[in-house]
């Protein structure tokens, strides 16, 4: 992973009520290392893709997907990197994204995707902490992916809608 992305799968407890889960304890440094200072829920139609943009001013990501699922990606200019992360309701985890990343992600599957956020600074509306590039932007090469410099996809422009069978 690249240095600060933390992928942590959260706890469920599951009875024949339902179920719960714990999405934020302030004594989770392990994940939380940040103050967090505002939570945000956004809704994603499928095969919608929201990305890229990237925070200069020490904003962290902290992406839950409560409801369907969502390929979360990171992606650093300078090393080439990029991490892909597939995350669902059905198993829920906890994605910390360094906001000096390039990151988005794309709602898959047949349902909305339901993403609770927690970020360390708060939004400013006036000022946003917030740079943007296209989704397809062909400037967007990954020398490696998820670690791997052999996965297929490595040297071309990243392709969001990309089959995921490789």
């Amino acid at each position: 992973m690249l240095q600060g992305i933390i992928v942590k799968q959260l706890e469920t407890f599951a009875d024949e009520r339902g179920f719960f889960t714990e999405l934020f304890r302030t004594d989770n440094k392990e994940i939380f290392s940040d103050e967090i200072v505002q939570t945000n829920m956004s809704v994603t139609y499928p095969n919608i893709i929201r990305a890229w943009h990237k925070h200069e001013r020490g904003q962290v990501d902290y992406f839950i997907v409560i409801k369907g699922a969502s390929k979360i990606c990171a992606y650093d200019d300078d090393t080439k990197e990029l991490n892909e992360i597939i995350s669902t309701g059905e198993k829920i985890q906890v994605v910390r994204v360094p906001g000096h990343y390039w990151h988005g992600f794309k709602a898959i599957g047949n349902e909305p995707t339901h993403l609770v956020y927690f970020v360390n600074k708060l939004y400013d509306q006036s000022n946003p902490d917030e740079i943007r590039r296209s989704w397809d932007d062909p400037d967007i090469i990954p020398s490696k992916i998820n670690d791997k410099s052999n996965d297929p996809r490595c040297g071309k422009p990243w392709d969001w809608k990309a089959s995921p069978n490789k």
